[in-house]
């Protein structure tokens, strides 16, 4: 089966990118009307009839892309409208499906769009870390902790030298616990079943604290930041040392 040239997949990503921002703008009012609670996101995609499974998938990717959709509420609305298993499956399809084109539209293209807004203070800690393997560390532990900004990182991901392979194993393995625990809650929402969604809830609301209190102290760990200042600690030390004894000889002098 013949590759695909680079050119033929830029293309490609172009397309899909222009249609899928043509939609998000066209379609933002009745997004935001649909996504406004779970009964109205479930009505909805049964209203699509056989074509439900498809539209929820496209909520999926469309919360990736483009579209400002906390990642959370699909993946719980996936288990509110199929149960654990089906919710769990599409929203895994939707995960995959969004991220590559996040994952190769950055590699491909966007690459110094992504690179500038790095740059910007509010993003500019996920660019500290250099190194591929701490890079690939930290990746996961933040796809496992739920509430964190991880689609970001999909885009950040994509200026780094790891491979596709790597990638979608780190994102699968990580995202896929909280993927089903959320679908898990969905589905006891919807059986009102509130003593196992609380326990759920709590369990998520935790992980989020934790992983919000300790995200700096994660960066320091994986980053050259503690280096860079061990390091600019050091040179300083020695220009002290270096002007004391210049002092203490010219005082010898002087004498």
């Amino acid at each position: 089966m013949p590759q695909l040239s680079k050119k033929t997949i830029v293309a490609i990503l172009l397309g899909l990118t222009l249609i899928l921002s043509i939609g998000l703008i066209y379609y933002s009012p009745t997004i935001i009307k649909i996504m406004s609670s779970m009964n109205n996101f479930r009505a909805f995609i049964h209203s699509t009839g056989n074509w439900g499974p498809v539209m929820f998938i496209l909520f999926q990717i469309l919360q990736i892309v483009v579209a400002p959709i906390p990642g959370e509420v699909v993946q719980v609305a996936g288990g509110y409208i199929y149960g654990v298993t089906l919710g769990s499956l599409y929203t895994t399809i939707g995960l995959i499906i969004g991220s590559a084109i996040a994952f190769y539209f950055t590699r491909f293209i966007g690459r110094d769009y992504i690179s500038k807004l790095l740059q910007k203070k509010k993003y500019k800690w996920m660019s500290l870390i250099q190194d591929e393997k701490k890079f690939s560390i930290f990746l996961f532990i933040f796809f496992v902790i739920p509430g964190l900004p991880k689609d970001l990182l999909v885009f950040v991901a994509a200026l780094t030298s790891m491979s596709s392979l790597r990638f979608f194993t780190i994102l699968i393995v990580g995202r896929l616990p909280w993927i089903i625990a959320s679908a898990a809650l969905g589905s006891t929402i919807h059986m009102q079943q509130y003593s196992i969604a609380i326990i759920i809830s709590v369990i998520a609301v935790i992980g989020f604290i934790l992983g919000y209190i300790y995200k700096d102290k994660m960066m320091d760990r994986f980053s050259n930041v503690k280096k860079t200042k061990g390091t600019s600690h050091s040179a300083k030390s020695k220009v002290n040392l270096s002007i004391n004894k210049k002092e203490s000889l010219c005082t010898k002098k002087g004498e």
